[in-house]
């Protein structure tokens, strides 16, 4: 495989640009699947201690308050790591100069 393929999947640079979209858009959707999972793992270990029938208030407030937080989080450590790729030069502009 070529190393100078820009794509995380390898080969993907000389694909069918389609194909290369579709694929793009299943490997995002695969990721937020993933992330679903893993927020409704942890929230479900933080609120439920004993669960029944009905979700009760309590928990259904903590369940909420975890969401939100995990979202914040996420969001939070997304833009950060904005600032910081905005922050460094890009390796091919530092070879120009």
């Amino acid at each position: 495989m070529d190393s100078s393929s820009s794509s995380s999947g390898g080969g993907l640079g000389s694909m069918d640009p389609q194909l290369q979209h579709f694929m793009e858009v299943e490997t995002q959707k695969q990721r937020f699947q993933q992330l679903v999972h893993q927020m409704t793992g942890l929230c479900w270990e933080k609120c439920m201690d004993k669960p029944g029938p009905k979700l009760d208030s309590q928990a259904e407030a903590c369940f909420v308050n975890c969401v939100e937080r995990f979202i914040d989080t996420s969001q939070f450590i997304l833009n950060r790591l904005e600032q910081t790729q905005k922050s460094k030069p890009v390796f091919s502009e530092s070879l120009s100069d």
